[in-house]
């Protein structure tokens, strides 16, 4: 058996489970794999693939060019980037595992926390010899608005409550009293981009969602306002968040997601002025990555004695 591990940029996969157990072949691809032909050809042969969550698509023509394939495990429980139904017409059994449970939102708060303290403007001048030049934010008192008050979004409200922050929270079938006892009044979305001090995207992508924080939204925000999005770059319309940050509209945005990843070299995100961006951090820590591959491997193993666990399909 031949067991091909894709997108492990942080090289950690090899460490964090124990492969011995499938004795199989296992190649670790530290990079990612873009291109549909050099896709196959790397994985030509290959029986099992474990998946990094939404890393590397898998459609039914690359199913279709893939025809060793076998088992493809994903970590989490959910990924857009697998055409599940032209899996089952493969005859592809698709696995998942656990997931982060406070990862997200820990990251979520590393980047407000960057943006309003000027972190990574000060750091690089201290480096560079000088010493502090910005003033920051503070922010209890302050309001924070929450898009899609889910699990993730319900942790973040949480913190920001912690700090002293006021929560409002909008999504489209928000119940004020399930807002409530998550800690946050609900409120109108005009209502949330016009008064929140920070705004943090916590809404699941899907074709409704796409642009869901668009030219309207951004033009509502305070001259002083943050935001951050930790969820999916679809969500936050970048050609719009472009022109608002350059003509200097609000006062800075943190972004762990992006419309394409890896971020093209030259996208026009990497110069944008008052940005902190990070490389999609959000489920990075050891912890989920033990939790992640620990799992893929006893998905195999389940697998090849012919009882598959975490089925998605």
């Amino acid at each position: 058996m031949h067991v091909a591990v894709l997108d492990d940029y942080a090289r950690a996969a090899e460490r964090l489970a124990d492969w011995s157990a499938l004795g199989a072949d296992v190649t670790f691809h530290t990079e990612h794999i873009a291109d549909t032909d050099a896709l196959v050809a790397a994985l030509a042969g290959v029986d099992v693939v474990v998946a990094m969550r939404e890393r590397t698509s898998f459609d039914a023509d690359r199913f279709d060019r893939l025809p060793a394939l076998k088992l493809l495990v994903t970590t989490g429980m959910a990924n857009a980037s697998i055409d599940l139904e032209a899996a089952r017409r493969h005859g592809v059994t698709v696995s998942g595992t656990g997931g982060p449970q406070t990862a997200t939102s820990e990251l979520t708060w590393a980047l407000i926390l960057s943006l309003v303290r000027h972190v990574p403007e000060e750091d690089a001048r201290v480096r560079a010899g000088g010493w502090q030049e910005t003033l920051g934010t503070g922010l209890a008192g302050r309001t924070l608005g929450i898009v899609g008050l889910g699990r993730l979004g319900a942790q973040v409200a949480a913190i920001g409550r912690a700090f002293g922050m006021d929560v409002i929270a909008w999504s489209r079938n928000l119940d004020p009293r399930v807002a409530a006892d998550r800690g946050a009044r609900a409120v109108s979305k005009q209502e949330l981009f016009a008064t929140a001090d920070v705004v943090s995207v916590h809404y699941k992508l899907s074709p409704r969602s796409v642009g869901l924080v668009g030219r309207d939204e951004l033009a509502r925000m305070r001259p002083t306002a943050f935001l951050v999005n930790t969820s999916r770059g679809p969500i936050v319309d970048t050609d719009a968040l472009l022109e608002t940050l350059h003509t200097g509209r609000i006062a800075g945005a943190g972004l762990d997601v992006y419309d394409v990843e890896p971020l093209p070299a030259g996208h026009p995100l990497r110069t944008a002025p008052r940005t902190v961006l990070t490389p999609h951090l959000g489920y990075s820590t050891e912890d989920t990555y033990r939790e992640f591959y620990g799992q893929a491997v006893e998905d195999i193993v389940a697998w090849r004695r012919g009882a598959p666990v975490r089925l998605l399909t």
